[in-house]
């Protein structure tokens, strides 16, 4: 879903909910359901600010193109039915250039692991400090985050010790709201997603994303209790969002709030260099 409006239960009922962060689309419609198949080409756009990279892929499910920003790479998808011509799909890709620029100007920039930037953590920004002669790979200290050891390396520690710490506080977190609810999922995986805050499926397991502990613990708590209400109800019924709204009467102001800032967090640690 977009974050900021119901979730789409593209899967259906029997194959679970996700919760996920989509961009808007141009004018032309795209199919309801696809499986993507591997990338065809590759091409660059040209645009005023510059070449934007361009990622041509085929699904053999898909009925019309569609086009949409890579949320992580900050490039583009253009997917194409099978039976599509290559030229056909850059024509139109061409076609939809001012969408392209307009949708890159307003998509946030990405959070950066590098020295002297902040990196939110419970929305709390902490300074990138790098600390060569320090030990521990990277920890929290009076209010920054420091890394040890070479700076080339220093990225790879931040995304390391972010994927650890969003492991454990949202897996906490899930915990004790599975324990005040009743709704306890029968396993939980914390993992890198570029496109999904959460998903429940079917057989009563919940995913997270780790980048969700870079969010305020009101959209957090948001997410979390989103998919457990899936555990009682796996679809997008009002019987659903009675208990959504039952369990989170901030709703508005968390899909709103990824709305606005998500797509900074799904592109975290993407273009940093270390300085």
């Amino acid at each position: 879903m977009r974050p900021s409006r119901r979730p789409d239960d593209r899967n259906g009922a029997h194959s679970g909910t996700a919760l996920s962060q989509r961009d808007a689309m141009p004018t032309i419609p795209s199919p309801s359901s696809q499986s993507v198949a591997d990338i065809v080409a590759t091409q660059q756009l040209m645009l005023p600010g510059g070449p934007v990279g361009v990622r041509l892929r085929r699904s053999d499910r898909a009925r019309r193109i569609s086009l949409r920003l890579d949320p992580r790479g900050g490039g583009v998808v253009l997917t194409l039915p099978a039976t599509t011509r290559l030229e056909t799909g850059v024509a139109m890709l061409r076609d939809h250039a001012g969408w392209v620029q307009r949708q890159l100007e307003r998509t946030a920039a990405p959070v950066r692991f590098e020295v002297g930037a902040p990196v939110p953590i419970d929305d709390e920004p902490h300074l990138i400090r790098h600390d060569p002669e320090g030990r521990g790979g990277a920890w929290l200290e009076e209010g920054e985050l420091r890394v040890s050891g070479d700076l080339a390396f220093l990225q790879r520690r931040v995304s390391d010790f972010m994927r650890q710490i969003g492991a454990q506080r949202l897996s906490l977190r899930l915990s004790e709201h599975a324990v005040r609810t009743g709704l306890s999922p029968r396993r939980v995986a914390i993992r890198d997603t570029s496109s999904r805050w959460g998903s429940c499926s079917a057989d009563g397991r919940v995913m997270l994303s780790w980048r969700l502990v870079m969010a305020p613990t009101m959209v957090q708590d948001y997410v979390i209790l989103h998919e457990l209400a899936h555990l009682r109800h796996l679809n997008h019924s009002q019987a659903f969002w009675t208990l959504v709204d039952t369990l989170t009467p901030y709703r508005r102001q968390a899909e709103n709030w990824l709305r606005a800032c998500g797509p900074s967090l799904m592109r975290a640690g993407s273009g940093s260099e270390a300085k």
